[in-house]
């Protein structure tokens, strides 16, 4: 390999990436650590630059490729075979091969040493180094760890394909402990849904921990067929079928506790792709000042739900948290002095002292047709999963006007947006006016890990877009990872909510067809109303998420 002598402090400076004061603050704290730490790392941890920066300046002055790892076609088996530690020293991974060279990203393109011994270990041929960034390369070394990690269950259910099924007698089919070997693991990593998907040569299993996917498991396709067809039977699913979705639920003891799960199946080009939502029956039971409304927010939404009639709206996008809001919100006022009804679209949680209600299409029960024939069922309080066209908001709209409390979710980005979203759905402004009670617009954001939190500082660039929201003294947090987080930094979510309560003036101005935007002053300017980046920034000031995440949810006002 050609060594080049670069300084890198010098050439961030060079690039106008790094001004000389940080960089001599980064050398301190580096003498200070002993030297047991990469200025690059420090420079990335004091918030001075990001990776995508330190790399775009090591590729121009080395010449080296960026290469997008998650584009590349990688033969696993073949990565199998190279020394995983050596790999892992020179933070490389080899992506390709053709006649001239051994193709291989690195991260880390200074470290000589490790990449030279890499070279030796491996390369029969030249190395072309190219550069990926850190967290492409540790993805696909956690995913070597996978292919490891299953390879004797895997062993045992290929075994038993070849002999068609049989198994000792009593014993469990390792399709069967397969299976439970997903889930358990995906329980563990407190995960929400699970992702079994085919792609041309392997199956893929991902598990949806706060919000983003994981790779958990790889498989060859002849056992990703085996546990499609068995997880479709335990779901009371037609194992014939897949040219079409379908859905069904199940239920399994994981360690002595019994969790529901909830299957859906898409047909794919390679394959059918199979989603389990994972539904703990305990989550069911959250209290409102679990979910993490701020004080200010919660005293709002708890006077919402108090009403006696009117409609309350949560909104957001997907997979925000709006069902569970809903829930906590029954939980709140159901008694066994009130009649509570609920239609839903699928029905998550079972609700004590609550009727909950299927839609169903085909049979004619829809959300409209189920309110209307709640109204002469005697109900306080009718939940509607979702309004989805008009039929179902002059139902709601309706039933709240005669003297029902009615909570709904709707797909708007804030709550201001609700108002118009209703007007355009064809409910008259007067109408609005007089049966909304108020909306709460929500997000859910990735709580840093309280077992590795520390300080931190923000890039400048990040400070200046968020500087309105700041007090004069402020401190950030990010977790740095630990094997209690899986090394993500984050654990668990919470919530970040912007409450709007319809006054008299705001019910005056919705009736006089007010904009969204003259709505959004007046609620800024004479209520409690704040949008929901300030709900947001204030939990990454008290160190429970960060800026990058509420950033990543929400947008500036």
């Amino acid at each position: 390999m050609l060594k080049q002598k670069i300084k890198l402090g010098d050439l961030l400076v060079e690039e106008g990436l790094l001004t000389r004061e940080q960089l001599e603050l980064a050398l301190k704290i580096q003498k200070e650590s002993g030297f047991s730490k990469k200025l690059g790392q420090i420079l990335i941890q004091e918030g001075f630059i990001t990776q995508k920066e330190l790399l775009r300046a090591l590729s121009k002055q080395l010449g080296y490729e960026f290469v997008d790892l998650y584009g590349e076609k990688i033969d696993f088996d073949q990565l199998a075979q190279y020394p995983l530690q050596i790999l892992k020293n020179a933070k490389a991974i080899p992506f390709k091969e053709d006649d001239d060279y051994l193709y291989v990203a690195t991260s880390d393109p200074l470290n000589y040493e490790a990449l030279e011994i890499l070279e030796r270990a491996i390369a029969m041929k030249p190395m072309k180094v190219y550069l990926a960034l850190d967290d492409e390369i540790e993805g696909i070394f956690h995913r070597l760890s996978i292919l490891e990690d299953t390879k004797y269950i895997i062993e045992d259910v290929k075994r038993e394909l070849k002999t068609e099924g049989v198994k000792k007698e009593g014993a469990e089919s390792a399709v069967v402990r397969l299976i439970h070997l997903i889930i358990r693991d995906s329980i563990i990593r407190r995960a929400s849904d699970i992702h079994i998907e085919p792609d041309e040569k392997k199956g893929v299993v991902r598990a949806r921990i706060d919000g983003l996917l994981h790779e958990t498991f790889v498989f060859d396709k002849d056992v990703y067929n085996a546990l499609d067809t068995r997880i479709k039977l335990l779901a009371s699913l037609d194992i014939s079928e897949r040219r079409k979705p379908q859905d069904g639920r199940f239920s399994l003891d994981i360690e002595g506790k019994l969790y529901d799960f909830r299957l859906s199946t898409t047909p794919t080009v390679y394959g059918e792709s199979l989603v389990m939502r994972i539904l703990d029956r305990e989550k069911v039971l959250l209290r409102l000042e679990d979910l993490g409304f701020a004080d200010e927010n919660l005293e709002v939404f708890d006077d919402m739900i108090h009403s006696p009639y009117g409609i309350v709206l949560i909104t957001g996008p997907t997979g925000s948290g709006k069902t569970t809001t809903l829930y906590a919100a029954l939980n709140e006022i159901k008694s066994v002095s009130n009649k509570v009804l609920t239609i839903e679209d699928p029905i998550e949680y079972r609700l004590p002292l609550v009727q909950q209600v299927q839609v169903n299409e085909k049979a004619g029960l829809t959300f409209a047709v189920a309110i209307r024939s709640f109204l002469r069922q005697d109900p306080d309080v009718i939940l509607v999963g979702e309004v989805r066209d008009f039929d179902t908001l002059s139902a709601a709209a309706q039933a709240s006007l005669t003297g029902h409390l009615v909570f709904s979710t709707l797909h708007t980005n804030d709550a201001p947006g609700a108002i118009p979203r209703l007007v355009q759905m064809g409910l008259k402004p007067y109408m609005i006016a007089d049966a909304l009670i108020g909306i709460v617009a929500q997000r859910l954001v990735r709580k840093i890990c309280p077992y590795c939190r520390t300080e931190t500082k923000l890039p400048p660039a990040l400070i200046k877009k968020i500087q309105k929201y700041l007090p004069q003294e402020y401190a950030f947090y990010r977790g740095v990872g630990c094997s209690q987080c899986s090394f993500t930094g984050y654990y668990g979510r919470t919530m970040i909510a912007e409450v709007l309560q319809i006054t008299e003036e705001i019910a005056k101005l919705i009736s006089e067809g007010a904009t969204k935007f003259e709505i959004y002053e007046y609620a800024m300017t004479h209520t409690s109303f704040r949008p929901m980046i300030y709900d947001g920034i204030k939990k990454a000031l008290q160190g429970v998420t960060t800026v990058e995440e509420v950033l990543r949810v929400t947008k500036e006002k």
